[in-house]
């Protein structure tokens, strides 16, 4: 069962569990299996034999906020400056309304006081911080974010089967639980924000060796100058292949360069928009969990 529990952590480093960016995701659990993890969870856990402050949620909760308005900004004005986005993005720019709420009544609802009163871990990837966190981010993690209060409410009760939460933890649950899913859009958030400005980058490459956009047609080796040896990420070779693929023959040369920069990052363009395609309708999958 430790393997288990060790899975439910990796997107945590020791240092800090917010120093990972990648979505809070891992295997995909039934509910029987969930209930077993959950035991194998409290077994794990080792709670800190001093009460007190220990790390605070409020600072990350700032910057998690900020980070999603950012992102709203930068989808709006992508909206209306009538580029394509995401079904992702869509998704966040259609309900950021929701989002707003829901960081508000985590404020409220977790004053410091009662936060000071929840036990602390004592070790692991969240240590200082609350056991009910733990418990929550596990719970987002094999359920790709998708709440369904049955399921919770037998995870939680699979717990303390094992290891009994305070009353003050039963109802911080709810909190934590949010508190987790913003997090977890926070980190889908900035990718959908990357991703875009990737793509717009490649738009513009593209736009100067066709001569579009109101740009006129540059010589191949002039436009690639300068990405010879930066890593191409994927949403640019994706909207790179997209662009150029069955363009004018004088643009060969730009597709064959691209095929030798991907080859070189061990990959090909078919397996990058393949993966690129997958990420997105898997980030589709998870904002939509998290907004519902």
């Amino acid at each position: 069962m430790i393997p288990l529990i060790r899975r439910a952590f990796a997107h945590a480093p020791s240092t800090s569990p917010w120093n990972n960016r990648d979505p809070i995701r891992a295997e995909l659990f039934s509910g029987e299996r969930l209930e077993e993890h959950a035991r194998s969870l409290a077994a794990a856990q080792a709670v800190s034999p001093k009460a007190g402050k220990g790390h605070s949620l409020a600072g990350r909760l700032v910057d998690n906020e900020a980070v999603l308005l950012h992102a709203y900004r930068t989808i709006a004005k992508a909206i209306g400056e009538e580029r394509a986005i995401t079904p992702a993005a869509e998704w966040l720019v259609d309900n950021y309304h929701v989002v707003e709420r829901q960081i508000r009544d985590i404020r409220s609802d977790l004053p410091p006081g009662y936060y000071r009163q929840l036990p602390k871990l004592a070790e692991g990837p969240f240590a200082g911080y609350p056991r009910v966190l733990g418990v929550a981010w596990a719970f987002v993690a094999h359920t790709d974010s998708r709440f369904d209060p049955e399921i919770l409410a037998r995870y939680v009760r699979a717990y303390q089967e094992v290891q009994p939460l305070t009353i003050g933890e039963l109802w911080a649950v709810a909190i934590t639980l949010r508190i987790v899913l913003v997090e977890n859009l926070r980190r889908l958030a900035e990718r959908i924000v990357h991703s875009r400005i990737s793509r717009e980058k490649a738009d513009n490459l593209a736009d100067r060796l066709l001569g579009a956009g109101g740009h006129a047609a540059e010589p191949v080796p002039v436009v690639l100058t300068g990405y010879e040896r930066a890593r191409l990420p994927d949403a640019f070779a994706v909207q790179l292949v997209h662009r150029l693929r069955d363009q004018d023959p004088r643009i060969t040369p730009a597709l064959k360069w691209l095929d030798q920069r991907l080859a070189a990052q061990g990959t090909t363009a078919d397996a990058v928009v393949r993966d690129e395609h997958h990420r997105q309708g898997a980030a589709n999958v998870t904002v939509r969990n998290i907004i519902t």
